[in-house]
């Protein structure tokens, strides 16, 4: 019996190929790992170039590309006709292959990486001997994940692998291989289509953690992220509480994609994935502070994000509240501490960046909607006054505000905001009168001198009709609706400023 090993990981491969000798495979291998068992382990191997008779080419390029090599993987132990010609051609069959491949995902992920660096990586001939033993599996064992050394050898010492064993240890060299070829492909691909959609979109994803359950009790749940160092919610590291749960991550990265939109110090409180607080601030804890009073009461149990260092004095204020998470890019020492004194606050800390995902995904019965993520550079400097009177300066800041909070809350979605802190707003509803009632509901008395988003325009006037009477003063909508002179019309009676940007962000 001959086993092939040629691996970029070393971890424990000295152990397992001496448990692999001792089982009675003779070894082969190649380059550095030939180096690694015969120096470090010392153990009988034969380099790859003995068995083919071939050196190795192109700067290691070409090693194992070759017919006694495949020949000995692919052929069908149970063909004659396979068996004749191996022996015609004095080839002899290979039985265990223990393969794990160049590091291009961590390549690509390094900063500075070049197109160079990332082509040097990309392996060959480890893909197609894995390839090649997992095609065979009923003949051919092959390794390609070194969490498995442990088993695999203990039952190479004992008879062998099962049928059933080779089976699974091949669909999972053809998994390694699929996800590892959709990282090459995702690489090169960046930046390279234009705006259309891909025709074949291939997603690779990692279990990194397996959750309690899903949304409800009864749903499995797991956390899965793209190959290589988790970035963004998943990327985030826990420094206090119990678990995450399902809902956690969704409101916790609904509440850190709203605080994070804004370059002032800013605070989003979430319930439900919809901010019902929200304000900026010159510093973190006023911030807070502002959010907080947006909604006292639906902030129970909430999500709290802020883009800024958590300090001690924005601790300080969150400690008469209860909250299931607190996301923020770093902590003062002294608001940790304090913070940890809440047992069940899970606290995490994110690193702030841009936000990398290019599609968004929803599953529908029998396929996947696609679409180009809702990232967009707005200026308000482009929007236009549609009414008589225009917006005052500090009513424009005010409505750059409420237009970016808009964008974070469920469709249809109506925000009331004052001061750069939101009164009140109106989500999900099937209707857009019914959002402004919402929002001025919650809003209350505050609802005065406040300005009014929507993430789509108004179908009918009867909406400014009713923010009027709240006490509203200006408004900012997408603008396009076949009634556009009907809305603008109310506007101007009431006496308000409304503007238009030309983009709806709806978010269903």
């Amino acid at each position: 019996m001959k086993a092939l090993l040629s691996v970029y990981d070393k971890t424990g491969i000295v152990e397992f190929s001496r448990q692999a000798a001792a089982a009675g495979y003779e070894l082969i291998s190649t380059g550095g790992t030939h180096r690694t068992l015969s120096e470090e382990g010392g153990l009988a191997v034969k380099q790859v170039a003995e068995v083919t008779g071939s050196p190795e080419i192109l700067e290691g390029r070409v090693k194992t590309l070759h017919p006694v090599i495949h020949g000995g993987l692919l052929a069908r132990r149970d063909a004659p006709e396979h068996m004749a010609e191996l022996k015609e051609h004095g080839i002899d069959t290979i039985d265990l292959v223990v393969v794990n491949l160049y590091p291009f995902v961590e390549t690509i992920s390094k900063p500075d990486v070049t197109l160079a660096d990332a082509l040097e990586n990309i392996d060959i001939g480890g893909p197609t001997m894995l390839r090649a033993a997992a095609k065979n599996y009923p003949s051919v064992a092959v390794v390609v994940d070194p969490a498995d050394y442990g088993w695999v050898g203990e039952n190479l010492a004992n008879g062998g692998l099962s049928e059933d064993d080779r089976r699974g240890l091949a669909a999972k060299a053809f998994h390694h291989v699929s996800t590892y070829d959709a990282a090459v492909t995702e690489y090169l691909m960046d930046g390279k289509g234009d705006e259309e959609l891909p025709d074949d979109l291939t997603i690779t994803l990692k279990k990194i953690a397996s959750l309690r359950y899903g949304e409800n009790p009864h749903q499995n749940g797991a956390l899965y992220a793209e190959p290589g160092t988790p970035t963004g919610m998943a990327g985030a590291r826990q420094l206090h509480g119990r678990e995450l749960s399902y809902n956690n991550l969704m409101d916790a990265d609904a509440a850190w994609r709203t605080a994070s939109d804004f370059a002032d110090p800013t605070v989003a409180v979430v319930k439900h994935n919809n901010a019902c607080g929200l304000a900026s601030r010159d510093n973190i804890a006023q911030a807070y502070l502002q959010a907080y009073e947006g909604d006292t009461v639906s902030a129970f149990g909430g999500i709290v994000a802020a883009n800024r260092p958590i300090t001690q004095a924005m601790a300080e204020a969150m400690e008469p509240v209860f909250y299931e998470v607190v996301i923020a890019p770093d902590y003062e020492p002294a608001a940790l501490e304090l913070l940890q004194k809440k047992r069940n606050l899970r606290i995490l800390a994110i690193e702030k960046q841009p936000d990398s995902a290019a599609y968004d995904l929803r599953p529908i019965s029998g396929g996947i909607l696609v679409q180009a993520a809702d990232v967009i550079d707005e200026d308000p400097a482009t929007w236009t006054t549609a009414t008589k009177r225009a917006p005052t300066d500090a009513e424009m800041k005010d409505l750059a505000f409420a237009w970016k909070a808009a964008k974070h809350i469920k469709s249809n979605a109506i925000v009331f905001a004052k001061d750069l802190a939101l009164m009140g707003m109106g989500a999900g509803q099937p209707n857009r009168v019914v959002s402004v009632h919402l929002s001025q509901r919650i809003s209350g008395d505050k609802a005065a001198g406040s300005v009014l988003a929507s993430d789509a325009f108004f179908p009918f006037a009867d909406n400014i009709e009713l923010a009027a009477e709240a006490g509203i003063t200006a408004i900012v909508q997408p603008g396009g609706s076949i009634r556009d002179d009907e809305v603008i019309a109310a506007a101007d009676k009431a006496g308000l400023a409304m503007v238009f940007t030309g983009v709806r962000h709806f978010r269903h």
